[in-house]
């Protein structure tokens, strides 16, 4: 069995997904082609795993982080990973969203089979879904607002309308989190809790298909941690996006159309 590095891309040395492509394929919305359906005849699910099995290589050896992972998520729906520190909840976000190579199984995402997947469709991936990262990873020479811009600048059509309808739009993100005033700041000037913020506009400002959040407020007080997901929400049922967080939050757990928790790398 292949292993992969014991290195997280959901840690604060990376670059925020939105900068990684640009130029390349397009997305795959715009791949044509009529909506899969799924054998009860209604619409497939945007999150399809079967049989997922991950291992990273440590000390020389394999060490097991998720054992025989199955999880479906239709579009509209807000799934909550819940389960101890380690065990394991991270590791599949990041594999949900092609940040992480699947090792054996199947990893069906937007109707797109991962395992194996080429570089290009992994891009492609990135760009139809929207990451909140649990260490922000704000860009520190951008403004809020040019950080919330870079969700908006690897599609093609928000290229084409050009750099005022994409301010104009950052900056209605901004608004609907309470940081109007903010949106000139540089991370450096922003605590911990308005960078949260700027980190879920980002992930929201293109109205994104897939929405994988790590942990996105626990840097948040009460309210703005229920004003953000009351977003998450709205993006579900406005947008039809499978939305799966992690979280130990619960004051926000009742959010959730389903909670499922994961133990051991097993989802119990």
């Amino acid at each position: 069995m292949n292993t992969s590095g014991n290195s997280d891309p959901w840690d604060s040395s990376n670059s925020p997904a939105p900068q990684e492509a640009d130029g390349g394929p397009a997305p795959l919305e715009a791949t044509g082609g009529p909506v899969p359906l799924d054998p009860s005849g209604g619409p497939a699910p945007l999150i399809q795993v079967q049989h997922l099995d991950h291992a990273f290589l440590e000390g020389g050896m394999a060490k097991q982080v998720l054992h025989d992972i199955n999880l479906t998520v239709h579009g509209g729906e807000i799934v909550i990973l819940t389960g101890p520190s380690g065990s394991g909840k991270t590791t599949l976000l990041t594999m949900l969203g092609g940040l992480r190579a699947a090792q054996s199984g199947s990893l069906q995402i937007l109707g797109v089979e991962l395992l194996h997947a080429e570089r290009r469709v992994l891009t492609q991936l990135r760009r139809q879904a929207g990451f909140i990262f649990q260490a922000h990873n704000l860009l520190p020479y951008l403004t809020a607002l040019a950080n919330v811009r870079l969700g908006l600048e690897v599609h093609s059509n928000w290229l084409q309308l050009g750099r005022s309808a994409m301010d104009a739009r950052a900056a209605e993100m901004l608004t609907q989190v309470g940081l109007a005033d903010r949106a000139y700041y540089y991370p450096e000037k922003l605590s911990g809790g308005q960078k949260q913020r700027v980190a879920i506009s980002r992930a929201l400002v293109a109205s994104p298909r897939l929405l994988l959040a790590d942990e996105p407020t626990a840097a948040l007080d009460r309210d703005s941690g229920r004003e953000a997901v009351a977003l998450f929400r709205e993006l579900a049922n406005s947008k039809g996006a499978a939305i799966v967080m992690v979280t130990h939050d619960n004051k926000v757990l009742d959010i959730a159309d389903r909670i499922v928790n994961l133990d051991g790398g097993r989802l119990v």
